[in-house]
């Protein structure tokens, strides 16, 4: 079921996982994890920042998704569930960026 108050509870955990990273797990691109410290260290600040959900970047109101400009290239982040054993289902929170 789909409810407006399930949107907003993923929009909750989605947020707080964003936030702290506690919780879950956070996974990067090895173009990512490449980048100097410093770059990487200051994106995921801009991250943890981001509040800039629009209807445009966030239609179903669960912030899972943004992306962002930074240090001249463009970040993409995707918060999605899954169960203990990463194969499926919503209970452990990963992050890709």
């Amino acid at each position: 079921m789909d409810t407006a108050q399930d949107r907003a509870r993923i929009r909750d955990l989605n947020d707080g996982f964003r936030k702290t990273f506690a919780g879950g797990k956070m996974v990067m691109t090895a173009s990512v994890a490449a980048l100097p410290e410093m770059v990487k260290a200051s994106a995921l600040a801009k991250l943890v920042n981001f509040d800039d959900f629009t209807p445009d970047n966030n239609p179903h109101g669960e912030h899972d998704f943004l992306s962002f400009e930074h240090c001249n290239r463009t970040f993409f982040w995707k918060c999605d569930y899954y169960n203990t054993e990463w194969t499926a289902g919503r209970k452990i929170p990963l992050i890709l960026i």
